[in-house]
């Protein structure tokens, strides 16, 4: 698998996981009851059949001096179909459905069964459990529950070894009043993260089937 296929994978976890610290974020105080978050959740993305979005991701990397910004579309249905469409700098897409991964980079289609791979089937179970509301009954992972004036903030801890090697903690920032999410942040174990900012969202727009096709 090539470098620049890691990378985007690695960023892709980021719809998906990451070490809960002891410190509480900035700007945030502890949700002590989430009943209601949980609730109000499983109730608006019980309204969602498709989704569609675009995305602007920003890549930090230790060894260099500036983040990698890339932008993209992203596209969701409710039948386990996602995906996830890099425009810039590079055309790079990458599809979930009928169990199969497909990777498009540079003009070549590689193909995965989902199930045969801890990594992928990690990637596919944590994508699914966020954008089909099923995110706290996924026992692969510790959620913890934040709260500001405008905002939730759930940040994911990986319990399984496997996922902790590569990731140390994901934090999904919620919208208070649509209760959708708005930013996701990934740390790595050594401190690089990505981050994604989700734009111009629209949910239950027709969405052609051609779109989960590579």
């Amino acid at each position: 698998m090539s470098r620049k296929i890691k990378i985007y994978l690695s960023s892709f976890w980021i719809l998906i996981s990451l070490a809960a610290t002891a410190q509480v974020p900035a700007g945030f105080n502890v949700l002590k009851d989430p009943s209601s978050l949980k609730k109000n959740l499983l109730t608006e993305n019980k309204k969602i059949n498709t989704t569609e979005s675009d995305f602007i991701q920003e890549k930090y990397l230790s060894v260099l001096s500036e983040k990698i910004e890339s932008k993209g579309s992203f596209f969701f249905k409710k039948q386990n179909e996602l995906r996830w469409e890099y425009t810039s700098p590079f055309k790079y897409v990458i599809v979930l459905t009928g169990g199969k991964m497909y990777i498009k980079n540079d003009g070549k289609v590689s193909r995965y069964n989902v199930n045969s791979n801890k990594m992928f089937k990690g990637i596919n179970d944590m994508m699914m459990s966020v954008v089909n509301g099923n995110l706290f009954e996924n026992p692969e992972y510790q959620v913890k529950y934040y709260s500001s004036s405008s905002a939730y903030l759930l940040e994911l801890t990986p319990v399984n070894s496997t996922t902790q090697k590569f990731l140390k903690t994901i934090q999904m920032k919620v919208d208070k009043s649509s209760y959708e999410i708005e930013n996701v942040r990934m740390t790595e174990p050594g401190g690089d993260y990505t981050n994604i900012k989700f734009i111009n969202r629209k949910n239950n727009v027709p969405i052609s089937d051609a779109k989960f096709k590579v």
